[in-house]
């Protein structure tokens, strides 16, 4: 099975789950341009990275940690499907490779937390590869707020490597995706305080966005929304 046709049958099989299980809602704010984009989105449970692909149908490869290109068949399947490898260490190694994916033409993801945000509903400090990868590259960053009901998210344990991890995942339930308006960038990237007055930027709209998708995660539970729907 060639690369594009994994791709299209997982993002087939991605979708049916999505609006199945979780009732999925994606709103956007505008049409998208063409071209190569920056997606750039909160990180609220471990399916995020999987999820997120729904929000386009051309490919779109995700800075994902390392760490899970060790598990075996799943780490088989994200090199097969071209997602990128964060190391701990050496982001900067990552940033090298989405550079180069979004100058043959195709999308990229990248959760801005670092790390899976706080079960409380709260966001982690941003990092600052998606301004600096904006600003190296001159490709819109699109942000994305996402919004789903921390109560139902389940810890897993596992083994990667022989060294136990766990993160949440979100199984079931209301999940809800806002697209936001493009956002275009200049400066320059070794410019320390530029790229941190970037980063702030487009976190403060993720926040933003993330909030309108609370709202519909919220009206979904009321029993005003029950009633009517």
């Amino acid at each position: 099975m060639t690369q594009k046709v994994l791709y299209a049958v997982v993002w087939a099989i991605l979708w049916l789950y999505a609006f199945l299980l979780f009732r999925m809602t994606i709103r956007r704010h505008v049409t998208l341009p063409a071209g190569s984009k920056i997606f750039v989105s909160n990180h609220p449970s471990a399916t995020d990275p999987f999820m997120i692909h729904i929000i386009s149908r051309h490919q779109l490869n995700v800075l994902i940690t390392a760490k899970a290109f060790s598990v075996p068949v799943f780490g088989w399947f994200l090199h097969k499907v071209r997602e990128i490898p964060v190391p701990l260490q050496q982001g900067s190694t990552a940033l090298e490779q989405a550079g180069r994916t979004l100058q043959n033409g195709r999308s990229v993801a990248i959760f801005i937390e670092g790390h899976i945000s706080p079960l409380d509903g709260s966001f982690l400090p941003p990092r600052t590869g998606a301004a600096r990868l904006a600003l190296m590259t001159g490709a819109p960053v699109i942000p994305i707020g996402i919004s789903l009901r921390q109560d139902r998210c389940t810890r897993i344990r596992s083994k990667i490597d022989g060294a136990l991890a766990e993160a949440d995942w979100y199984l079931r339930g209301p999940y809800a995706i806002t697209v936001g308006e493009p956002m275009q960038f200049n400066g320059d990237a070794e410019d320390r305080e530029h790229v941190r007055n970037v980063t702030e930027t487009i976190m403060n709209q993720i926040r933003l966005l993330a909030h309108e998708s609370k709202h519909r995660i919220q009206r979904l539970k009321s029993p005003l929304a029950t009633a009517s729907g």
